[in-house]
């Protein structure tokens, strides 16, 4: 399913996609707030990819590449993963490259995303992210969802414990 917004065209991940993903995952800067830190081996970016193109056969997530609408300028990924049909629930991400941070590209692809979550029946969502993450935290907020817990120790990122918060929404 593509999804359109005023500047951005969402379409399903492809494996060619890995190509510029690896770069954004590659920045240390992107991945600071991200359970691993960054990926320097294209591989197992691409390994990651073909793990979510499964999920999406398979009907447990959707993995959008984000892209300009205006010229296809690739600028990260967002998502609709860990899909619960019983509990009509599911895990929204998001991970756009340093030089896309700040234009609101990722809030614009996340309204498409809750929009088209309900389409599916999708009546709750959920995000977690790593203390500390405060745009996303913000985005999240103004996407309209609400801190709901909070996880001490709950990541290991390279021996050091790290505490998330877990938001959530009922569409």
């Amino acid at each position: 399913m593509i999804l359109e917004t005023e500047r951005l065209t969402l379409s399903p991940i492809v494996e060619a996609d890995s190509a510029l993903v690896h770069p954004i995952m590659a920045d240390p800067d992107v991945m600071a707030h991200w359970d691993v830190a960054e990926i320097d081996d294209p591989d197992v970016v691409e390994q990651i990819l073909a793990g979510q193109i499964l999920a999406m056969a398979e009907e447990k997530a959707f993995y959008w590449a984000m892209r300009l609408t205006a010229d296809g300028t690739f600028l990260g990924l967002c998502d609709l993963s860990d899909i619960d049909w019983r509990h009509h629930r599911a895990e929204v991400g998001f991970i756009l490259g340093k030089d896309s941070w700040g234009k609101g590209y990722a809030y614009e692809a996340m309204q498409a995303v809750l929009n088209y979550a309900v389409t599916q029946g999708i009546q709750r969502l959920w995000a977690r992210t790593l203390v500390g993450n405060e745009s996303s935290e913000k985005l999240l907020t103004k996407l309209g969802f609400e801190q709901e817990g909070y996880q001490r120790g709950h990541v290991d990122r390279g021996g050091e414990r790290r505490d998330c918060r877990l938001w959530g929404m009922l569409l």
